[in-house]
């Protein structure tokens, strides 16, 4: 993405870094691009949280939020009994072929958990080349990002074993006393999204609290003039003996970010968890601190209708006018309709929202090529830049899912969109050599679907292509969605399957390509599972009952109300 991850090169936050959940990741990637060559490759926008200027304003003094958390105890059991699906299905019959599928891509995940294990268990992410870890700088401290984020990839491919010791970790080794620098929207999407998926999928008490103890060190964030938090905090202890140290709870704006201002992608990406740490810590500081960033974009005029990716969190304006479904912008998109979703289906105003944007979205950024391929452009204050970002792949299944929910003279109309983008992304991995698809493409000078820049032509495992197939078979069960994803998984067998572990790609046309050295934590959480689902009954982690977050991390739609 754009994103603000970091840079091509570590696992850090998706949306900062390779390994951050899509949207903020391609923001964050493609900021540590405009900020230098890419080392590796990024997982997305996180990676691009490393480095780069600071701008330090002390935590103005809102209480800890434990002091004003009301004593609630989360029904777990009456929550399980009003899933309308078991968690992971009812295993109908099914053909052979299916079956033995999904079994190669559980191999996969164990295969890429072993060595991590192995290697580098502890650490964020796996150098499965050098065969070490790789901590980076998008976490402020914390450790073990891969851990948290296949707890539950590993609990829904029934790896038994491998889960006990991913919990294990997190029970014994998974230290919250940090103090250092972390990306809002990494840790958020990672870490706070990974353990509130393992909470609600096995009411493990462990990764509840750990949940809310971090979601509290996450407040001062938001201590702007808006409310709209800052990219950057600092994890130092938020309890009283170092409310006062200068280095507790300070947050800044990431210094590549144009004046100062913070990312729609960032911002906008927080709301889905925040909901559930107030539904379970029935403390409602964390849905009304998500609960601001909608009433300033309200309240701000858009040009065109559309949302540009810079925002000042001091006067609630816009910084520049730059667009992008892809990096920087992404996530803040999905978010309003799961948002919507999770509500079951309440939340009026982010379905709007949604609605509004898509509309200005189709009006002024999908463009079909001359080759008949429809994609999203980005848009740099009225002057259309006709390339796609992997990032931006998620919108198909984006789209799919809004479309379930749309009226039904349009529902067909979205289907279809949805079908072209997903189409188009598959074509990016079709036309290259090793069938991976580039960080990002482009629509002009007689090229289609195909990177045009040596510094695109990488691929660090990212699942946004194979995730719209998910949603798309899903959604239509048309077969040739399988078949893209299987071949998916035979490339990332064929070039990115190394000795110990898998690695990006740094060039996708060519079938003896370098490897990255990265295994990113997205892989594990995202890429893997997303496969496999597309391989299992519908009744799987059913979107009856389950919203992905942007790292793909289920949280349950709200059907009622738990509080014991």
């Amino acid at each position: 993405t754009d994103l603000p991850r970091s840079p091509p090169a570590a696992a850090e936050p998706r949306h900062a870094s390779p390994a951050a959940p899509r949207r903020l990741r391609e923001k964050l990637r493609t900021v540590a691009r405009m900020a230098g060559p890419p080392a590796h490759t990024a997982p997305g926008s996180r990676q691009q949280v490393q480095g780069g200027e600071r701008r330090a304003e002390p935590a103005t003094g809102a209480p800890p939020a434990r002091e004003t958390r009301a004593p609630l105890r989360f029904d777990y059991e009456r929550f399980r009994r009003s899933l309308r699906h078991p968690v992971r299905g009812r295993r109908p019959g099914e053909d052979p072929e299916t079956r033995a599928r999904r079994m190669k891509i559980k191999e996969m995940m164990k295969f890429a958990w072993d060595n991590y294990k192995q290697y580098a268990l502890g650490k964020n992410e796996l150098r499965p080349l050098t065969k070490n870890g790789h901590i980076g700088n998008m976490f402020g401290g914390l450790r073990g990002a891969t851990v948290v984020d296949a707890l539950d990839t590993l609990y829904i491919m029934e790896l038994e074993e491998e889960f006990q010791e991913a919990k294990k970790w997190v029970e014994k080794s998974f230290d919250l006393n940090v103090n250092g620098e972390a990306s809002l929207f990494e840790v958020n999407i990672r870490y706070i999204g990974g353990l509130l998926a393992a909470y609600y999928l096995t009411g493990e008490e462990v990764f509840k609290s750990k949940a809310l103890e971090l979601g509290e060190k996450l407040l001062p964030a938001f201590n702007t003039p808006t409310g709209i938090p800052r990219g950057v905090i600092n994890l130092g202890r938020q309890d009283t003996h170092s409310l006062f140290s200068p280095c507790s709870g300070m947050s800044w704006s990431w210094g590549w970010a144009s004046a100062g201002s913070s990312i729609l992608a960032e911002f906008g990406t927080l709301h889905l968890e925040f909901l559930h740490l107030s539904e379970l810590s029935g403390n409602p500081v964390f849905a009304e601190k998500a609960s601001t960033s909608p009433l300033v974009l309200n309240r701000v005029e858009k040009p065109q209708g559309l949302y540009p990716n810079f925002l000042s969190p001091v006067t609630g304006n816009w910084v520049q006018h730059h667009v992008s479904i892809g990096g920087l912008g992404d996530s803040f998109y999905e978010y309003l309709i799961k948002s919507w979703l999770m509500s079951d289906k309440k939340d009026s105003e982010a379905k709007k929202m949604y609605d509004d944007a898509l509309e200005a979205i189709e009006k002024h950024l999908v463009k079909k090529s001359a080759g008949g391929l429809t994609y999203i452009a980005e848009w740099r204050g009225g002057i259309l830049d006709h390339k796609m970002g992997h990032l931006a792949c998620f919108s198909g299944g984006m789209i799919a899912l809004g479309a379930e929910h749309a009226g039904q003279e349009r529902k067909q109309h979205y289907m279809d969109l949805a079908a072209e983008i997903t189409n188009t992304c598959h074509e990016s991995y079709a036309r290259s050599d090793t069938k991976l698809g580039p960080e990002a493409f482009r629509f002009d000078a007689g090229t289609e679907a195909m990177a045009t820049r040596l510094s695109e032509r990488y691929y660090i495992l990212r699942p946004e292509v194979v995730e719209s197939y998910m949603y798309m078979w899903r959604l239509t069960h048309n077969p040739k969605y399988r078949q893209w994803g299987w071949e998916v998984v035979k490339a990332l067998e064929k070039h990115c399957r190394v000795e110990a572990g898998f690695s990006g790609i740094r060039d996708v046309y060519t079938t003896t390509p370098t490897h990255d050295n990265m295994q990113q934590s997205f892989f594990l959480a995202e890429t893997l599972k997303y496969l496999y689902l597309l391989f299992c009954e519908d009744d799987v982690l059913s979107l009856d009952d389950w919203v992905f977050n942007t790292e793909a991390h289920p949280l349950p739609v709200n059907h009622t109300n738990f509080k014991a």
